[in-house]
């Protein structure tokens, strides 16, 4: 399995956190309270196409909704690779942090 980037790292836990509610505008807010920097929607949009692409997230459109002017929502899933992808990442992250304890909060 390739690595993730730390963005698609990101993307793919907000993926994860916000369920049924995980289209671009709520990764966007999520993120941006996570992190406290702007997210533009591209920083958003290009990790998510490349990893539904290698299998790791899917998605479908929903019906169009009055509140968004007609417009449906493409809404996002954790696949099971993405969930192996994510334990993969945090096992390398672990291993690597364990040699600077004196850096961890």
């Amino acid at each position: 399995m390739r690595m993730l980037s730390r963005s698609e790292e990101m993307v793919l836990l907000a993926v994860w956190k916000l369920k049924q509610e995980a289209y671009c505008v709520p990764i966007q807010d999520y993120l941006q309270e996570a992190t406290g920097k702007k997210w533009s929607f591209s920083s958003i949009y290009n990790p998510l196409d490349r990893l539904e692409k290698s299998g790791l997230l899917d998605s479908f459109t929903t019906d169009p909704i009055k509140e968004r002017g007609g417009r449906s929502k493409r809404i996002y899933r954790l696949m099971r690779l993405g969930r192996e992808a994510l334990r993969e990442i945090r096992s390398i992250q672990d291993f690597l942090w364990e040699a600077a304890p004196e850096l961890k909060p």
